[in-house]
């Protein structure tokens, strides 16, 4: 596990959701966080065939500005991403690494509905962030549905999964209890 999380905000529709989001992260995951500004060319990845952005080039962007950073590197989008083999991702992570990358964008309830829910986004939100950290700190997908760490192809799924890792996944991240 990290002792430090790097919140890196990119192109974030709604930033009152930050100071949460970073408070969640130190009260569940008990290290410290910090934003950084990265100077991203987002647009430069964009696929104009899919309307998307390659997650992967984006993390590929941050390897290269982020040596001097001891810890996990966060990046926060608000827009679509995907890798070729996937139609979209609600997020990608270097497993064992130190990068990963979470898109808000499909985790408003606005984009199903049509109706704002700012309780759900976050839900929503820290689950992924969990979820992608998980893959930073050497975790593989899970099997429970009560973790996190469950795979999840749909917004169904994201609510349906727990909030946080399960005894196993903590274990294996070495997360306290």
């Amino acid at each position: 596990m990290t002792s430090m999380v790097f919140i890196a905000p990119l192109q974030l529709s709604n930033i009152d959701i930050l100071p949460d989001i970073q408070q969640h992260i130190v009260n569940r995951l008990q290290c410290d966080t910090r934003y950084i500004d990265l100077p991203l060319d987002v647009e430069s990845v964009k696929s104009p065939e899919r309307n998307q952005y390659y997650s992967t080039k984006l993390i590929a962007q941050a390897l290269k500005l982020t040596n001097e950073y001891e810890g996990t590197v966060l990046l926060l989008v608000d827009v679509d991403i995907y890798i070729p083999i996937f139609t979209f991702l609600f997020g990608e992570a270097q497993l064992r690494g130190k990068h990963s990358i979470v898109s808000l964008c499909r985790l408003h309830e606005e984009f199903y509905t049509g109706k704002s829910d700012n309780k759900l986004l976050f839900r929503r939100a820290m689950k992924e962030i969990y979820h992608e950290l998980g893959h930073n700190f050497g975790l593989l997908h899970c099997n429970n549905w009560e973790c996190v760490m469950h795979s999840s192809s749909a917004i169904e799924e994201v609510d349906l999964k727990g909030d946080f890792y399960c005894k196993q996944c903590r274990a294996a991240a070495g997360i306290a209890d």
